[in-house]
């Protein structure tokens, strides 16, 4: 069994907000499947199809922590079992790129994760959102929506997610991180 997590705020205010593309990500994987995500659990909505378990926390993203851990214990899930979708403003807007472990680089939902599991070695799916000017917080730059001319970029990006998260499913990490990591 895998679990897929997206981390993301809840709420309509947040919806298309660049923060929520981990949420975005989810979403369209379980439209390719045929799911929805409306059961609630563990601070959560989640679906779970066959041997997979799709997770978006509803506890704002800088405890998603809270919603994360319960979810692996119940399930008696390892942390190679668990995939963690993010943004990061240190990739190019529409780069994707999944690593098997590493620190929250800070991003507040990592790092919660990281905290509560107590460890750090989980795979993770990165969706770059590009920096913020100069002038521009980066807190604001995150809870902004996404620019029209940013969204094909943004499209490609989601649809590469969900095709990367499929291929780890199917396939593991390193046929996914082989397949969907562009190189700098």
């Amino acid at each position: 069994m895998k679990m897929i997590v997206g981390l993301g705020n809840p709420g309509p205010r947040y919806q298309y907000t660049r923060h929520n593309i981990g949420f975005m990500a989810v979403d369209g994987l379980a439209r390719r499947l045929d799911t929805e995500i409306k059961n609630i659990k563990f601070k959560s909505l989640y679906t779970k199809k066959g041997d997979l378990i799709l997770v978006k926390p509803q506890t704002f993203m800088n405890l998603s922590g809270e919603a994360v851990v319960p979810f692996l214990n119940y399930f008696k899930l390892e942390p190679q079992d668990l995939m963690v979708v993010y943004d990061d403003m240190d990739l190019p807007l529409g780069q994707i790129r999944i690593r098997p472990k590493g620190s929250g680089g800070g991003h507040n939902g990592m790092g919660s994760i990281i905290k509560l599991l107590g460890r750090d070695d989980f795979p993770r799916l990165r969706i770059g959102i590009g920096r913020p000017n100069p002038m521009q917080s980066s807190a604001d730059y995150v809870l902004r929506i996404f620019e029209k001319d940013e969204m094909p970029s943004v499209t490609e990006a989601l649809i590469k997610a969900v095709d990367a998260l499929e291929t780890w499913v199917n396939d593991g990490l390193d046929t996914a991180m082989n397949k969907y990591n562009q190189r700098a």
